[in-house]
C-alpha cells in the first residue's frame, strides 16, 4: 500500500488509509510505536508493560468483585531462599524503626539497617 509524505507544520506526515487503521483497531487518539529498522519505518500497536497488564488485571478484579476473587492456594512452609529470618519478619522491630526519623535524613537518602550474621 503506498502512502505519500507530506508536510505538517515543521514536520513530515504520512496520512494512513482507513484499511490499515481497521486492520490494527486504532482510532483518533491512539498511539502507536514507531520502529526505523534497516530502510523501513514500522507502526506497530504498542506492547503493555507488565506493570500495565498488572493494573489491568487488577482494575479487572476489582471491578468483578469479590466474590469473584480466587481463592487463596496453600503452598505449604517457605523452603531455602524464601524464608526471611529478620528483626522486622520476627516483629521485634517496626518499619518505623527500619526508616527512622524521616525529616532528619537527606531527601533521596535510603534508610540503613544492621544486619544480623
Amino acid at each position: 500500500m503506498k502512502v505519500k509524505v507530506s508536510r505538517w507544520g515543521n514536520s513530515l506526515a504520512v496520512r494512513l488509509p482507513r484499511s490499515a487503521i481497521e486492520a490494527v483497531g486504532a482510532k483518533e487518539g491512539s498511539e502507536l510505536d514507531l520502529a526505523v529498522e534497516r530502510n523501513g519505518l514500522y507502526l506497530r500497536q504498542p506492547r503493555q508493560t507488565s506493570a500495565q497488564l498488572l493494573a489491568e488485571m487488577v482494575a479487572e478484579m476489582k471491578r468483578l468483585g469479590p466474590e469473584n476473587a480466587p481463592e487463596t492456594v496453600e503452598w505449604g512452609p517457605d523452603r531455602g531462599s524464601e524464608i526471611i529470618d529478620d528483626e522486622y519478619s520476627r516483629g521485634e522491630i517496626t518499619l518505623e524503626d527500619l526508616l527512622g526519623n524521616k525529616s532528619a535524613r537527606k531527601p533521596g537518602a535510603s534508610a540503613r539497617t544492621t544486619r544480623r550474621r
